[in-house]
């Protein structure tokens, strides 16, 4: 289908892009991470316990500088033995607390972290399969890829380790600060004026590390689409010898995407050495003034053992805190690529109120003085004033030149896309006013180049229907002519077919079609130059497998051989998108117009003066 995929380049969805896009770089980033959060809100059960875990993790730390002051103070005399003894197992007893709270953390916030992310997937690639087909005509599927793996791993962290690190940092921070200004007022004054000189530039820095970070997986995401593109492509690589070239290509995109992500990383590095530098130095001017009150006597040795454990662990926290910024600010960005996904809404819908098909259904379709232009081509219409009615039952087929608007029929019959004038009736009902979903139902099409994909067999003759069971896919494949060869297969039935059905010949992929057509039992056929890249005995297998497949059906056949079409009740001969003649072959054999003029060419003189 030539002119679907090269008419349709997806203006419709650039548009969409950059709607989805605008908003999240005038916001903050943190809007895009926010709206993770209804994802890990379905799991409260089990943040709650791990909220539970990590307090009791962090409050066990914090009980062992108190216990370490008092040990100190009291405990190294001659007659404090048993006192030391008493201390020390208490120690112990909170060792094993810790121990037991911080796996129990671990593994809660782990698991909280995949289950997210495996939601997000699949919530990511939900969306993309209702989005319509102009969409995909210009977003890289490879970006796709990139984006369903590489940010969603990247995003984990968010809800995960990085989660579960912020929170036991932060309660050690404000735990830490707490006990300082207990221990000490004086000393914790200094320390309190210090953090704002540490944070201020920690949060500043932080939206150019965003950005470096949204860079660099942008730049992974080009080298994972031509990855995906060449990979796809292998054999042409390949019969070009272009291996060197492709390998050469892909290396430059790699090491952009590597220069992307050393600026990053860089930049992360740059501002966590410069956030440990602050904290450091503010607590060793901290212990300075605080080591000359102890030898002053106004201050015991244990109690400033006590306020430099609590320092070290909320400079550590603080610390930990920096890196953890980074790392979420970098997933706000992997967020924000998820969420332009998420943002982007569907051309075609259904509507508020969808007009319900006529059961059992008519087998009907019209086009009523349609006009239709594709968005990248405003300026060049694809179809001009088309109309034309289809009885039930009734074999139609459209030929002509190629560009002349033969295949957006089909795109429009299956509401691929709506057009800017006139009405297309499935059924007698107005295509715009039904659920796309029924209505593309009412249709079965078989491709110039079918879709095959690399599951067995069996799954995909039920593709359309996948809870048909086997003797009904047995039956589509022998009515399809393809039961012979399919269990001459190694596996039968179950035999994988490798990406995009690369084990089969075109004959054989061609006969897939058909069976998967027939298993779906629409009725109406769209043909869509089912025959025209076959061999003779191949075309022959799969022409009678098609006279078959349309008995009894609605057929719109589209082709550029003309006798391929020579038994269907009309044919429509459309240019520059309008249709400029219709009758059967030997009508318009006869009638001197466009019809005759392709004929002669295809046919020869004789057998164009036979049907006159």
């Amino acid at each position: 289908m030539r002119e679907m995929t090269d008419s349709g380049t997806g203006a419709d969805a650039q548009d969409m892009q950059q709607r989805s896009d605008g908003p999240s770089r005038k916001r903050p980033n943190f809007d895009a991470l926010r709206a993770m959060l209804p994802f890990a809100m379905r799991y409260r059960g089990r943040m709650a316990a791990a909220l539970v875990a990590l307090t009791v993790a962090a409050a066990a730390t914090l009980t062992l500088p108190i216990a370490i002051r008092r040990l100190i103070d009291l405990g190294f005399s001659p007659d404090s033995g048993g006192l030391v003894n008493v201390y020390f197992l208490a120690l112990g007893a909170v060792a094993l607390v810790l121990s037991l709270a911080s796996a129990a953390r671990y593994y809660l916030v782990i698991t909280l972290g995949e289950r997210v992310v495996a939601d997000v997937r699949s919530a990511v690639f939900r969306h993309l399969t209702r989005l319509d087909p102009s969409f995909f005509d210009s977003v890289k599927s490879g970006e796709i890829v990139s984006r369903l793996t590489a940010d969603t791993t990247q995003i984990k962290a968010s809800f995960g380790a990085s989660a579960s690190l912020a929170l036991r940092n932060l309660f050690l921070f404000l735990g830490g600060v707490g006990l300082m200004v207990v221990t000490s007022p004086k000393l914790s004054l200094m320390v309190l004026i210090a953090i704002p000189i540490i944070v201020l530039p920690l949060v500043a820095s932080g939206r150019g590390v965003s950005r470096r970070s949204r860079a660099a997986q942008d730049r992974l995401a080009d080298a994972s689409a031509y990855a995906v593109e060449a990979i796809g492509a292998s054999r042409t690589m390949q019969a070009f010898g272009a291996e060197t070239a492709t390998a050469g290509r892909f290396e430059a995109a790699s090491e952009e995407a590597y220069t992307a992500a050393r600026l990053s990383t860089g930049a992360r590095a740059l501002l966590t050495g410069f956030a440990m530098f602050l904290i450091s130095a503010s607590v060793v001017g901290v212990l300075w003034y605080g080591a000359h009150d102890v030898l002053s006597g106004t201050m015991t040795a244990g109690r400033l053992s006590q306020f430099l454990l609590y320092a070290v662990l909320a400079a550590s926290a603080l610390g930990e805190l920096s890196q953890v910024w980074t790392e979420v600010v970098q997933a706000a960005g992997a967020a924000g690529r998820l969420g332009d996904l998420l943002a982007t809404k569907p051309a075609i819908v259904a509507p508020a109120a969808p007009v319900a098909l006529p059961e059992p259904p008519l087998a009907t379709l019209a086009f009523e003085n349609v006009a239709f232009a594709y968005p990248s081509r405003r300026a060049a219409p694809a179809l001009r004033g088309v109309s034309f009615a289809i009885a039930a039952g009734e074999r139609v087929a459209i030929v002509g030149p190629s560009g002349a608007g033969k295949s957006t029929v089909f795109q429009l019959a299956l509401r691929f896309y709506d057009p800017q004038a006139g009405v297309v009736r499935v059924d007698g009902v107005e295509a715009a006013r039904a659920d796309p979903e029924a209505l593309r139902r009412r249709f079965a099409l078989v491709a110039q180049d079918p879709v095959v994909f690399g599951t067995s067999v069996a799954d995909n003759i039920r593709y359309g229907r996948p809870e048909a069971g086997d003797a009904e896919v047995t039956r589509a494949a022998e009515f399809a002519a393809a039961d012979a060869f399919i269990r001459a297969l190694p596996q039968g039935y179950e035999t994988p077919l490798g990406e995009r059905g690369v084990t089969l010949s075109g004959g054989q992929r061609q006969r897939i079609a058909i069976a998967r057509a027939v298993l779906m039992d629409a009725p109406i056929l769209l043909l869509d130059e089912a025959t025209s890249a076959l061999d003779a005995e191949s075309e022959q297998l799969v022409q009678a497998a098609l006279d078959r497949l349309m008995r009894g059906r609605t057929t719109l056949v589209v082709a550029h051989r003309l006798a391929t079409v020579l038994s269907a009740d009309r044919i429509l001969v459309m240019d520059e998108g309008r249709v400029v003649e219709e009758g059967t072959h030997g009508q318009l054999a006869r009638a001197g117009g466009l019809y005759q003029r392709l004929a002669r060419l295809q046919f020869g003189d004789m057998t164009v003066r036979a049907a006159e």
